[in-house]
């Protein structure tokens, strides 16, 4: 059940990408939930050119270009399996600025323990729809 849903979050995520031409912000919080369950990270990042990181193993100091956060981000989803993603809210804070709220159930890979963890999205309405710009986990 959980292969089928990584495989049908990754279909979601290829046809409609996170940056395609969404409606609303809460099409972009899906998308990203989708993006994230099927550890997609590329579908993730989208067609952002620059992210400001800040998951363990990121320096959260500086934006890291789409490739280096793209990598960052396998490596960090590498380690887990998905148990659950809820988007917990999606608004505009400000006119084109958006913040997405994902709430994380994982276990590390070979363990039992499910953990849970927070994700603040920041997004900016692009020419193509909404763009991540900011990605913040919490414990």
């Amino acid at each position: 059940m959980r292969r089928l849903l990584a495989v049908y979050a990754t279909l979601t995520c290829l046809t409609a990408g996170l940056a395609g031409a969404q409606q609303s912000l809460a099409d972009a919080a899906q998308r990203a939930r989708g993006a994230w369950l099927a550890h997609d990270a590329a579908g993730l990042i989208g067609s952002s050119n620059s992210i400001v990181l800040q998951i363990p193993g990121a320096d959260p100091s500086s934006a890291l270009g789409a490739a280096q956060a793209t990598e960052l981000l396998r490596r960090y989803l590498r380690t887990a399996e998905e148990r659950g993603v809820e988007v917990r809210a999606a608004r505009e804070v400000e006119v084109g600025r958006g913040l997405v709220e994902l709430e994380r159930r994982y276990v590390v890979v070979g363990t039992t323990d499910v953990r849970r963890e927070t994700l603040f999205l920041g997004l900016r309405r692009g020419e193509h729809g909404w763009v991540l710009v900011e990605l913040h986990s919490a414990p």
